[in-house]
């Protein structure tokens, strides 16, 4: 068991700041990224397996009606979101 979690740490080290990659293996996650940021490092899963997002530019009216939903269901906050949260790199990748 000591050498599967001395993988996934080996892992952790060898990912690349602030490079989101999909994770098609992870039961509910589609993303993972290691954000970087004043010289910390956290490692965060984001964007719910199996659902596409809209795109940075959605064409039909059903992909603008999505996007806009997600945004106003997420956008409720008043602070800009930070580069060590979900909910940033999720608008960033995904929506």
């Amino acid at each position: 068991m000591a050498d599967r979690a001395k993988a996934k740490r080996l892992a952790k080290e060898q990912m690349k700041c602030n490079k989101p990659k999909r994770t098609p293996d992870h039961k509910t996650k589609s993303h993972v990224v290691k954000a970087c940021k004043d010289g910390e490092e956290k490692i965060i899963r984001f964007g719910q397996q199996g659902v596409k997002g809209a795109g940075k530019n959605p064409k039909t009216a059903k992909e603008k009606a999505r996007k806009a939903s997600y945004y106003a269901r997420h956008d409720a906050q008043d602070s800009k979101p930070d580069k060590m949260s979900a909910r940033y790199w999720s608008h960033k990748v995904k929506w």
